[in-house]
């Protein structure tokens, strides 16, 4: 009985291995791999650099700066849709630094965001501003 629970447990495992093997290599084949993995690493990077205003006090292109608004909104979207409110709370805050007219930026976001997101907003907003 020991001899066909080992036999089994050794197929088992070999077959494992060999769908790992096979979807790993179906993965990385993928023309579009690089470019999430790369994108992925971005978001990561940008959510563990903090709030990420040392890099917007260097640019001082204007170009350059909305780009940098427009992608701090962007990412603060995507984190607040993913569930990651602390991290899109950041992002959004980064974009009212940024932003010439943050009373209009105020108003849109609090059409779109929900409220209790919202006020957690505010508060970090006017603890910033302290």
């Amino acid at each position: 009985m020991r001899k066909t629970s080992a036999i089994a447990v050794g197929i088992c495992g070999a077959l494992f291995v060999g769908y790992c093997i096979y979807f790993n290599r179906k993965r990385r084949n993928d023309p579009n791999f690089k470019k999430r993995l790369q994108e992925r690493r971005r978001k990561q990077q940008l959510a563990t650099n903090g709030n990420g205003l040392i890099r917007v006090r260097k640019q001082k292109d204007a170009e350059a700066m909305q780009a940098i608004f427009l992608e701090e909104i962007q990412l603060g979207e995507e984190f607040l849709a993913q569930g990651d409110y602390e991290i899109g709370i950041d992002h959004l805050s980064n974009a009212f630094a940024i932003c010439g007219q943050p009373r209009q930026l105020l108003q849109v976001l609090q059409q779109t965001i929900p409220p209790p997101i919202f006020h957690v907003l505010l508060r970090k907003l006017s603890a910033i501003r302290l």
